[in-house]
């Protein structure tokens, strides 16, 4: 079967298609600043939807339907279960000039898989990609993969030429505070050029007047600022300096939609927020308990989860921007179940109750760490736990960090607890498992920072990516799941529900990966 570029929502994008209105630059902001412009570096939600505006995939989601479609692919074909051809479009070019051809297709999913890459996930079961001319490549995989697809549209597409004429064949490694020449230069194809970036202040991109496609939008210049100061960034949208904040404060959510200047769009993220825990080390960082670590202890995880109101911190905290949930999934991901969703009755007593089945009647010390400008109220939500651990007498010290240090440190395993998000974009369950349960090692477990290792989920995992029958798959993804539960390899939190505030004249679609489409945004 031959899947073609006609698609409704891309004949439209040519039909309102119009010539290129006067300059018009949009400004916004979030907490959180880039991590690197190396598409393969580091795989994270706001990076790797900046970087969509510079660097395309093979596929991508519409942002209407959120199926996927065509994007520097045109069409595809399953030659075999493990076989899959992908024809390229013509005509396209990177922003310095050169042809857009296959051996940068198969250079950049091959540069994805490399160790210093963090995008594993994305390019589990690929054992060969290989060249046919210039406009075809064969993917080759390990076993049937029912989702590859979808891994593709996080596997951005850089020129291989370039890359190795500027010492750029590998992945930055974001361990690492060395730099190759692709961590602060870009050169993709998409329909922004990446005109500056002085990190922790500023992203500009300019419209690049070769690409290959046609827009709704009318944006030519696209201004991005991190603002980690929830008020200053509050501030600098009621002020009109900018036109977007991708967090906004719940708090003055109210205020916003009374004013006809601005407007709140509102969506259920794909991010599950949830503590991550050391299964690991022998004797827990930042812990008064000296030669051996508490959190390997099943009750004392099942303590620590008992112990945390998420009704309270949805109520009070988020302002009810966020859903209650036991899993590590989403509803829309494939594998969900309402019965995985139920959490533990929140009970202080039956915590402490745990914490003594374990050895530890009057609690221990440790510390919970925490990104302070990633996700909406991060901070406060680590601060809300930590006085709910307080109460079963578990003395919690609260350290936070900016996103930029605080992602290198989860990396090198410096963490005990951590506040962490995670959505497959996939929309399957076999990302988050592989990416979070499944034992770390160069290719699995890429989020896996507490380094969980279970051999009874490593085969669940296992048998998930080879079955192709689409109800024993989404049986064994939920199977896994519950497993994770059992086991409080990671306490799940809530779902986002992200709202975007913005002044009125903001034409954007509200995606579920948080994301904005630029070919769809407008100013009018």
């Amino acid at each position: 079967m031959i899947v073609t570029l006609v698609r409704t929502a891309l004949v439209t994008l040519l039909i309102l298609a119009a010539p290129l209105s006067p300059a018009k630059t949009f400004k916004w902001a979030a907490a959180s600043d880039v991590l690197s412009w190396d598409p393969h570096s580091q795989n994270a939600g706001l990076q790797n939807g900046i970087h969509a505006a510079v660097y395309e995939s093979l596929v991508y989601y519409n942002s209407r339907t959120f199926e996927i479609e065509p994007l520097l692919a045109r069409q595809w074909q399953q030659i075999t279960p493990t076989h899959l051809r992908i024809t390229l479009r013509s005509g396209v070019k990177f922003h310095d000039g050169r042809p857009f051809t296959a051996d940068d297709a198969a250079f950049s999913i091959l540069r994805a898989m490399k160790p210093t890459s963090t995008f594993s996930p994305f390019t589990q079961g690929i054992v060969r990609v290989v060249k046919i001319d210039d406009l075809r490549l064969d993917i080759h995989t390990k076993t049937p993969n029912p989702v590859l697809l979808n891994q593709l549209t996080e596997l951005r597409i850089l020129s291989e030429s370039w890359a190795k004429e500027n010492d750029s064949t590998n992945p930055k490694d974001i361990k690492s505070k060395s730099e190759n020449y692709a961590h602060r230069n870009a050169n993709g194809t998409g329909p922004f050029v990446l005109k500056e970036w002085i990190p922790n202040r500023d992203i500009i991109l300019t419209r690049n007047p070769a690409w290959w496609g046609s827009m709704e939008s009318n944006v030519t210049e696209i201004v991005f600022s991190p603002i980690p100061s929830l008020p200053s960034r509050m501030a600098a949208l009621e002020n009109k300096s900018i036109d977007l904040v991708l967090d906004p404060s719940p708090q003055t959510l109210l205020t916003i939609r009374n004013n006809p200047d601005f407007k709140v769009l509102t969506g259920a993220e794909n991010r599950t927020l949830f503590i991550g825990m050391d299964h690991f080390s022998d004797q827990l960082k930042g812990s008064n308990v000296k030669g051996k670590n508490p959190l390997k202890d099943l009750r004392v995880r099942k303590a620590l989860y008992t112990a945390i109101d998420t009704g309270a911190i949805t109520r009070v905290t988020l302002r009810g921007m966020g859903q209650v949930t036991g899993a590590l999934i989403m509803p829309k991901v494939n594998g969900w179940t309402e019965a995985l969703s139920q959490r533990p009755e929140f009970s202080i007593s039956d915590a402490k109750a745990l914490l003594g089945q374990a050895g530890y009647p009057d609690g221990f010390e440790m510390e919970l760490s925490c990104p302070n400008n990633r996700y909406p109220n991060d901070e406060d939500i680590c601060k809300a736990i930590t006085v709910m651990w307080e109460r079963i007498g578990v003395k919690t010290k609260l350290t936070t960090y900016p996103f930029t240090d605080y992602f290198p440190r989860l990396q090198r395993h410096e963490l005990g607890a951590y506040l962490i998000g995670f959505g497959p974009s996939t929309f399957d369950g076999l990302n988050t498992l592989q990416s979070l349960v499944e034992t770390r090692t160069r290719n699995s477990g890429d989020g896996n920072f507490g380094r969980y290792s279970n051999p009874a989920m490593d085969a669940l995992i296992g048998r998930i990516r080879m079955e192709l029958d689409p109800k024993a798959r989404t049986d064994l993804i939920t199977e896994a799941l519950q497993l994770q539960n059992d086991e409080v390899a990671n306490i799940p939190l809530i779902n986002q529900i992200i709202p975007w505030a913005m002044r009125s004249n903001v034409s954007i679609v509200h995606r579920p990966d948080n994301r904005i489409d630029w070919r769809i945004l407008q100013l009018n």
